[in-house]
């Protein structure tokens, strides 16, 4: 991947709906590159789909953090799919070294992100967590509206 697939990702990542005209606009090239240079970074595995962004996906949720969590056992299935049911939940990693996952989470209120620790403290299996508040996001790759 060179500079110019790097730049064509970029401006995708904002609106994945421009046309190739003004994509090869932005990206001083021609048409027949920026559209080959799509079908290669699709075929390639590089791009695997385009999505939408709905409004309640960008709105930032003003209190958000990071839960590590520590499994009982082999039990991380069914704990991923107990989290899975908390809408407060935006992202579950499975991770080595001390903790089994890695949760990010928001809510609207530090009584509601406390209220939903609680509830995720007390999914069967989960032996022990420990969490860090987001304060800031200087640089995020997600698509923001």
């Amino acid at each position: 991947m060179d500079q110019l697939d790097t730049n064509l990702i970029t401006l995708l990542r904002h609106n994945a709906r421009r046309s190739i005209s003004d994509l090869a606009a932005a990206l001083g090239a021609s048409r027949a590159t920026v559209r080959s240079r799509l079908e290669k970074l699709e075929k390639n595995g590089s791009i695997l789909g385009y999505t939408v962004i709905l409004p309640a996906d960008a709105v930032d949720l003003p209190v958000r953090g990071i839960m590590m969590i520590e499994i009982e056992g082999r039990v991380t299935d069914r704990v991923i799919s107990a989290l899975g049911g908390f809408p407060e939940v935006s992202e579950i990693h499975t991770t080595n070294g001390r903790w089994d996952l890695v949760v990010e989470l928001g809510a609207a209120t530090l009584a509601d992100f406390d209220s939903v620790l609680r509830r995720i403290r007390l999914v069967p299996g989960i032996t022990a967590s420990e969490t860090n508040l987001l304060l800031a996001t200087p640089r995020s790759t997600r698509a923001r509206l």
